[in-house]
């Protein structure tokens, strides 16, 4: 959400100058990058979750991957 609105203000303000524009350009990319980071991990974790429930991997497999997933996360 902070996020948003920091874009938002830099976008009414930003596109005045071009360092602006610039800084703009460089926050939407790296929330962009972010996003497409986290798309992975919830990929991975529905992964670890179908290997568990059919057997592919034990409990204690299951809880190190998760452990991992959430470690990786830039959302915590």
């Amino acid at each position: 959400m902070a996020i948003a609105a920091l874009v938002m203000g830099l976008a009414l303000q930003g596109c005045e100058s071009r360092g602006g524009s610039a800084l703009l350009g460089g926050v939407g990319g790296a929330a962009a990058g972010a996003g497409g980071y986290e798309y992975h991990l919830n990929r991975q974790k529905e992964r670890v979750e179908t290997d568990r429930k059919s057997g592919k991997i034990t409990q204690n497999e299951y809880d190190i991957r998760m452990d991992q997933i959430r470690r990786d996360s830039l959302i915590q």
